[in-house]
């Protein structure tokens, strides 16, 4: 049988015959199966219809799924041949591959006979094609497994950075795993049918509860892979709006919320979700100044609060890297369902630092728009804006006054901007009033919207709730 010359291949895609130069023990083990192969190609010589199953079941490597680079080269071969609409015979596939000048590497003539002989039937074509692939992958995992080990052992970079590198090298290996998904426009309009008939029959909200009515009937509530930027001037309460949100996810619903504060410690965190949820006055708790009702209404909701899925990390996470791994564990222990991110500024990229804080702040916003889509849930991001509110007259903040970076604005799906005018005029008429301007929304319409600020409580609550509890402490 005629062999492809050893000297013309690279040594990872040596074919181990009896006639070529000794392989290394480790390379006899690679993962591979020359029957299959073989079979595989001579399916496609045979039948039209049979490149047609084999393409759908290699889709997800291609023409890499062969170990061997002859069959490698034959495949490619193949598959123009077929995508041009040309019959493929043993005579039409060599004269195609005399003519590209690789019809000696492959084998010659002889050897693309042998691989018709190779082949039983070739409708069995596919589930050789399935042995095929199934050895590719495992190929792949064996080089992601040498590349995870030997970043560790050459140490490149902490553990965490490791960690996360590692997390991302499986996962290109995984996302080649399976057929892609072929829906014609039929299949399509079924599926949007289907969620109109949801969102019309179980009502508009799809999304994570915000705990603010009108927020949530303009977007829906917060839908998984969104990124979501609250941003504000320091002290106009981002934080606390994080919370509440945080609160009417997990508390009133049921969801599973991550927090991950870089400035407030847990203690602080805590003390005012409590104050929120129990409308007990912040500055009471921390003065040592709770009355007999106040411990009353604290009773009323302490149960409630302890047994909220809420994870609280503090500022001992610097890192997007340590965030992600977090996240991930959470994912596949017990499920999450919003993370919310305090603040972008405080936050650091982890591993080698781009020249520029303003790069460094892109790539993170670019990377927690790709957690947002990894995870499958809303990230909601706080962040700071410079001081170009400070400079207008009316002090309303724009999209524009993002701080170090404008890529804050591309990557996420709806911006908010939070402004309270009381901030600034102590004897505004606005007074206890906030304006939540949906600044960007991808999904949907941009609108500005009022709530109340009930700082004493450390929460917002809808100007409909104001009226119900009003303002006295």
């Amino acid at each position: 049988m005629t062999t492809v010359p050893s000297s013309r291949r690279p040594a990872h895609h040596q074919d181990h015959d009896q006639d070529v130069a000794p392989v290394s023990p480790l390379e006899q083990r690679v993962p591979h199966d020359k029957a299959a192969e073989q079979s595989v190609l001579g399916a496609a010589i045979l039948s039209k219809d049979a490149i047609g199953d084999i393409a759908q079941t290699l889709e997800p490597l291609g023409g890499t799924a062969f170990y061997i680079v002859a069959h490698e080269t034959i495949w490619v071969a193949i598959t123009a041949m077929y995508a041009a609409g040309q019959d493929v015979t043993p005579i039409t596939l060599g004269h195609r591959l005399t003519v590209e000048g690789t019809i000696d590497r492959v084998g010659g003539h002889a050897y693309l006979s042998q691989l018709v002989d190779a082949c039983p039937n070739a409708s069995l074509a596919a589930g050789d094609a399935e042995i095929v692939l199934d050895r590719a992958k495992l190929r792949r995992l064996a080089t992601a497994g040498n590349h995870i080990t030997q970043m560790a052992l050459a140490g490149q970079g902490e553990a965490d950075d490791i960690l996360d590198a590692s997390a991302a090298t499986i996962g290109q290996v995984t996302q080649t795993t399976g057929p892609a998904a072929r829906l014609t426009m039929n299949d399509v309009m079924e599926l949007v049918v289907d969620e109109i008939e949801t969102i019309e029959r179980d009502g508009k909200q799809t999304g994570i509860p915000t705990g603010f009515a009108d927020l949530d009937s303009l977007t829906g509530g917060f839908l998984p892979g969104q990124m979501i930027v609250i941003a504000a001037r320091p002290a106009m309460g981002k934080s606390t709006l994080a919370l509440d949100i945080v609160r009417s996810a997990s508390i009133k619903h049921g969801l599973r919320s991550a927090f991950f504060s870089l400035e407030m410690g847990i203690k602080e965190i805590g003390m005012r979700m409590l104050s929120a949820e129990a409308r007990v006055a912040l500055h009471h708790m921390r003065m040592g100044t709770v009355t007999g009702e106040d411990w009353q209404r604290i009773a009323r909701v302490l149960g409630q609060v302890r047994d909220a899925p809420i994870d609280l990390v503090d500022n001992a996470v610097t890192t997007l890297t340590q965030i992600k791994a977090h996240c991930r564990r959470l994912k596949q222990n017990g499920g999450l369902d919003l993370v919310v991110i305090d603040y972008i500024q405080l936050l650091q990229a982890g591993g080698r630092r781009p020249e520029t804080r303003q790069q460094e702040v892109s790539d993170i916003s670019r990377n927690i728009k790709l957690l947002a889509k990894e995870l499958e849930v809303p990230v909601v991001a706080l962040s700071q804006l410079n001081r170009g509110p400070e400079q207008r007259t009316d002090k309303k903040p724009l999209v524009s006054d993002l701080r170090e970076s404008g890529s804050i604005e591309q990557d996420a799906d709806m911006v908010i901007l939070l402004h309270r005018e009381d901030a600034y005029e102590k004897e505004s008429p606005r007074a206890g009033e906030a304006d939540l301007d949906v600044a960007k929304h991808r999904n949907g319409p941009t609108s500005t919207i009022t709530v109340a600020f009930q700082g004493h409580y450390s929460r917002f609550v809808d100007m409909a709730s104001q009226t119900e509890y009003g303002h006295s402490v």
